[in-house]
């Protein structure tokens, strides 16, 4: 792969790892109110929403090649955009 994809798919899939932490934070306030049928129903679709948007944008950037070190990156993005949400919204005494 010309490492310029590369380079993209990096960038995407970190990006991508930012997105999906905050699109999570919203499911899980939805996923406490209603019923359990309407619970699962929302977890479907958003999980299935969320690949199929991943694998459209690497289907766009690289011809939809998956790789290991890109799911890495996705956990990278989640795990920092969750240490800076939690760094910025703790109350300080």
């Amino acid at each position: 792969m010309i490492l310029e994809i590369q380079i993209m798919s990096f960038i995407y899939s970190f990006v991508f790892g930012i997105f999906f932490y905050i699109l999570l934070e919203f499911n899980h306030k939805l996923l406490f109110e209603g019923k359990v049928c309407y619970r699962v129903i929302v977890s479907l679709l958003f999980s299935l929403l969320l690949s199929l948007l991943y694998f459209f944008g690497l289907l766009k950037i690289n011809n939809g090649i998956l790789h290991i070190y890109f799911f890495i990156m996705i956990v990278l993005g989640y795990t920092l955009a969750n240490f800076v949400c939690k760094k910025m919204f703790v109350k300080r005494k």
